[in-house]
């Protein structure tokens, strides 16, 4: 769930900027600022969400380009679990190469609640250049320095739901919108007529960086476009199972 990085900016001005902003959503859609307290988890780590199906031994692979930059991403749902707050998450580590070499590597963490939804326990991720680790800029963990998780995928979206994504103020507070349940996408891997869930999404972090994210019925993302702030697209090219 890695957005572009941000640029430093002062904790003041972030916090007011934070502040207005959670305040902005909690008037157009009270309640979207996720608690786990309370949400059941029977079978967290069977993932079955149709937009993002996540079944361990599946490999997800996408191409395009980043600012310019040709840019792939291999993202890898493991047989890996990890408990957060008591519950079994899954672990989908996303591996992203420009020109050929690796920049980054995330382990991300979910799960799937009694109703459907998944749920986004947090990130650890690892930035490189030239195989030298330059930081870890954006990870967290749900129950580290205040961090809650955040839902990364509702059981039954509906145009206009607002959510939050992550919950870890200064880290992370990635948001997403539905915007549409009825796209038609043609990406590499294939072509899908009507169907399609779109979000927007953005953070605070980051004002005026805005990406178009689509989601496949059965199939999970497979296209991202950044709209606004910056040149991107990344699409999928295949899917491997039984790993």
């Amino acid at each position: 769930m890695t957005m572009h990085s941000v640029r430093p900016v002062t904790v003041v001005f972030l916090m007011l900027v934070v502040l207005g902003f959670i305040g902005f959503v909690s008037a157009l859609a009270p309640g979207t600022i996720p608690n786990v307290d309370g949400v059941l988890f029977p079978n967290p780590t069977k993932i079955t969400n149709p937009y993002l199906p996540l079944k361990p031994g599946t490999e997800y692979t996408y191409a395009g380009t980043s600012d310019g930059v040709p840019e792939t991403s291999i993202v890898t749902v493991t047989h890996d679990t990890r408990i957060i707050l008591g519950v079994t998450t899954v672990v989908v580590r996303d591996k992203v190469y420009q020109d050929g070499d690796l920049v980054e590597d995330t382990f991300d963490w979910y799960a799937q609640d009694s109703n459907g939804n998944v749920w986004y326990f947090g990130e650890d991720s690892t930035e490189l250049e030239n195989g030298k680790v330059l930081g870890h800029e954006g990870s967290w963990k749900a129950g580290v320095k205040g961090a809650r998780p955040g839902i990364v995928m509702e059981a039954s979206p509906q145009v206009w739901d607002m959510y939050n994504q992550e919950n870890a103020f200064p880290d992370a507070l990635d948001m997403a919108q539905v915007m549409s349940l009825t796209e038609s996408v043609t990406v590499p891997y294939k072509s899908f007529a009507g169907n399609v869930l779109m979000t927007q999404d953005f953070t605070p972090l980051e004002p005026g960086v805005i990406e178009h994210k689509f989601y496949a019925p059965d199939i999970g993302l497979v296209k991202d476009v950044l709209f606004r702030g910056g040149t991107g697209v990344s699409q999928l090219i295949s899917i491997k199972t039984g790993l």
